[in-house]
């Protein structure tokens, strides 16, 4: 049986500061959401009141359909891997993932077979005597991943899992823990900072700020559709371009500029005034080097900044307006491209998003 969880209305309060205000989010069994934001969203702060380390001072946290806001921590059947790892170092691999059974007064057979099985799937078998001193930071994660495994929880929540590693070995256990979800379907809570890591891992991404929910979406809505401008900027590189409604038509639609270029609003969905201001975002590598053949929205200027990171060219393109884009490009396309260059940049309207401020 698996776990889904659902908060309703949570606030928590800490005397004078609303840290989380009116959260209200359903996670289905099975999925895998990241919590993402920046320093003080209250992403933690929501992960340890499912864990119970925090109670809300408002609202209800379920569990199947069970209210488990004042439920002791011990009585959730949780499996949790801390940012520290939090192993024991006076005990070894075997002993450390025992912990969890023991405290459950599981049999030592049965114990064996569960930590046997556990340890084979983080490939640490013949780790099993060795001491957390004599691991390397990723045998160790693997080691706190384990023993939040090994009792067979029925949610998994990660607290800032890789903060701990370097780049490459993050990426490693992004995909090692990510397939390991996919063959337990465990339902499971992360809490990141790293947008690579929310995207790569997670089935569900949800963006906090300031103690509330801005979008929760699949990775590829977060990215290709962001509900604001928050939004937008911290998943990734965005040009954010505030557009002036130019003209109304009698059942409300508007048409607005794009550094002079007229084109309706992108959302159809809803009526205009004269005086309103859109918010688009366009992509980086949205926009493409161009010729004068090319049938969308065409921007001439001039490459101020050319950096080379690889695969691409991220360039800073002064408009003939004055204004700026960020522009990604393949540099097998672009290799011969240098600061003072001029540039002809085209975009497809499609793949203008409007969003909310």
């Amino acid at each position: 049986m698996g776990a889904n969880i659902r908060m309703e209305n949570i606030d928590k309060r800490y005397k004078l500061a609303n840290v989380i205000r009116d959260v209200n989010i359903e996670i289905q069994d099975g999925e895998f959401l990241t919590i993402l934001g920046p320093s003080g969203a209250g992403k933690t702060t929501l992960l340890k009141m499912i864990a119970g380390f925090e109670d809300p001072s408002k609202g209800k946290i379920l569990i199947n359909g069970n209210d488990i806001s004042r439920t002791p921590i011990h009585k959730r059947n949780i499996g949790m891997l801390f940012q520290n790892y939090a192993l024991f170092p006076h005990m070894t691999v075997y002993k450390n993932v025992e912990y969890p059974l023991s405290v459950r007064k599981m049999s030592k057979k049965e114990r064996k077979e569960k930590i046997d099985a556990v340890l084979k799937r983080v490939r640490l078998s013949e780790y099993a005597s060795r001491y957390p001193r004599e691991l390397s930071g990723g045998q160790q994660q693997r080691v706190a991943l384990a023993r939040a495994l090994v009792f067979d929880p029925l949610i998994l929540l990660l607290d800032e899992p890789m903060a701990a590693l370097d780049k490459q070995l993050r990426k490693q256990m992004q995909l090692e823990i990510k397939e390991i979800h996919r063959e337990l379907g465990i339902t499971t809570v992360s809490v990141t900072h790293d947008q690579e890591e929310a995207l790569t891992m997670a089935s569900k991404v949800c963006i906090m700020k300031d103690g509330m929910i801005e979008q929760v979406a699949t990775p590829v809505e977060i990215y290709e559709k962001p509900a604001s401008v928050f939004c937008a900027k911290f998943i990734g590189e965005a040009n954010v371009i505030p557009c002036p409604v130019v003209s109304v038509d009698a059942a409300g639609k508007g048409k607005i500029s794009v550094h002079g270029l007229v084109i309706p609003a992108p959302d159809q969905t809803r009526s205009y005034a004269a005086d309103d201001t859109v918010n688009i975002v366009i992509r980086p590598e949205k926009i493409n080097l161009v010729d004068d053949s090319y049938g969308g929205l065409k921007f001439s200027g001039t490459v101020e900044q050319c950096v080379y990171i690889g695969d691409c060219l991220k360039l800073k393109v002064r408009l003939t307006n004055g204004h700026h884009l960020k522009v990604k490009v393949f540099t097998s396309y672009a290799l011969s491209l240098d600061v003072g260059d001029e540039v002809l940049l085209g975009i497809s309207e499609e793949d203008i998003v409007q969003v909310k401020p």
